[in-house]
C-alpha cells in the first residue's frame, strides 16, 4: 500500500478529483438522517459501511475511466470534541471512529489497482461553518484541533485537509496542529455569494495570513462550499492565488443562508458546473485539484473531470 505523507501531493498525475457531496446526497436523496450533518456514525454499522465505501468506490471508478487520480475524503468532518458531545460521543468513542474511518478507507485503497489514491483526513470548522458565533484565537484553534490531529496522525491518512473555513485564526491553529504532528495539511475556506468569508475577509487577506503566521506550512489552499459564480470575479493573477490549488463547488447558486433553510436539495446543472470549474482551470492551469461539495453527486463528478480533459 502507497502512503503519500512524505510525497504530499503526488505529482504523477494532472488532476485529481475529490468529492465531499456525501452527506447532503444521503440526506436528500437517500433519506439517511444525519443529526449534525456528521456521517462518521455510519462507521458504527455493516450497512454504513458499505454506504461510504460506495461513495469512495464510485469515485475510484471515475478516476479510473478517466486517468485522474483520486483524493478520498474521510466522513470525519464533525468528528471534533464539540460537535461530537452535542451528538452525544465522548472522546474515546470520537477516537475509535476517527481511526475507523481511516482504516476502512485504507482497505479500500489496498483493494484497488488505480493509482494514486490519496486518503485525507477531513475535519471541519468547532462551530457553524457559515456563521460561527465566536472567532478562537490561533492558539485556542491549535488546542482544540490538536486533539483530533492527533488522533489521526497516528493512521495510514496521507494528508489533514481543513474543510469549509470561515475565519484565518481558526485556520492558523489547524495548520500549526498539523505541524506539530509532521502531517501535510490543506486549508479550504468557504466564501459567500460577494466572494468574501462568512466573517469578512478577503480570499487574499486569508491565505496571505494563513501563510504568514505558520511559514507556508499548508500544502496548498482551496475554496469549497461556494458555487463558482460566488467566487470566480476575485480570483486574480496575484501571489496568494499560486497557493489556490483545488475547487470543491456546490451546486447550487443559493447562499449559505439559504441553504440552510432549503427543504428540498437544488442540484443545479451539472454539465454548467463542469464547464464552470474547467473555465477556472483553464485561468488558473496550476489548480490540480476539482470536486463537489454540497448538491452534487457523481453525475456532477463526471461532468467535472469530462470538461476538464476537453481541450
Amino acid at each position: 500500500m502507497t502512503i503519500y505523507r512524505d510525497s504530499f501531493p503526488p505529482s504523477s498525475v494532472d488532476l485529481f478529483l475529490a468529492y465531499v457531496g456525501m452527506e447532503t446526497d444521503l440526506i436528500f436523496n437517500q433519506g439517511v438522517d444525519l443529526p449534525g450533518f456528521a456521517s462518521y456514525p455510519l462507521l458504527k454499522t455493516t450497512e454504513g459501511q458499505e454506504l461510504l465505501k460506495g461513495y469512495m468506490k464510485d469515485l475510484i471508478a471515475l478516476g479510473k475511466e478517466t486517468s485522474a487520480g483520486v483524493i478520498l475524503e474521510s466522513p470525519t468532518w464533525v468528528a471534533n470534541r464539540d460537535r461530537g458531545a452535542a451528538l452525544g460521543y465522548g472522546f474515546d468513542e470520537l477516537k475509535k471512529l476517527n481511526q475507523d474511518a481511516i482504516a476502512m478507507m485504507a482497505a479500500v485503497r489496498l483493494e484497488s489497482d488505480h493509482a494514486p489514491i490519496v486518503i485525507s483526513a477531513n475535519i471541519g470548522p468547532r462551530e457553524d461553518a457559515y456563521a460561527p458565533s465566536a472567532q478562537m484565537t490561533p492558539e485556542e484553534a491549535e488546542r482544540y484541533h490538536a486533539e483530533q490531529i492527533a488522533v489521526l496522525a497516528e493512521t495510514d491518512v496521507d494528508v489533514i485537509s481543513g474543510y469549509t473555513l470561515a475565519y484565518p485564526t481558526e485556520a492558523i491553529g489547524m495548520v500549526r496542529a498539523a505541524r506539530q504532528f509532521g502531517v501535510p495539511v490543506v486549508i479550504s475556506f468557504t466564501v459567500e455569494t460577494n466572494g468574501r468569508l462568512p466573517t469578512g475577509e478577503s480570499l487574499d487577506e486569508a491565505i496571505s495570513g494563513v501563510d504568514t503566521a505558520t511559514a507556508g506550512y499548508a500544502a496548498y489552499f482551496m475554496i469549497n462550499c461556494a458555487h463558482p459564480e460566488h467566487f470566480s470575479g476575485v480570483l486574480e493573477d496575484a501571489s496568494w492565488m499560486q497557493r489556490v490549488r483545488g475547487i470543491i463547488a456546490n451546486a447550487s447558486r443559493c447562499s449559505h443562508a439559504d441553504l440552510d433553510e432549503a427543504d428540498e436539495l437544488d442540484d443545479g446543472n451539472p454539465s454548467e458546473l463542469g464547464v464552470q470549474l474547467s473555465e477556472l482551470r483553464r485561468r488558473f492551469p496550476h489548480i490540480k485539484v476539482l470536486g463537489g461539495c454540497c448538491g452534487t453527486d457523481m453525475r456532477h463528478m463526471k461532468q467535472i473531470v469530462t470538461a476538464s480533459h476537453t481541450p
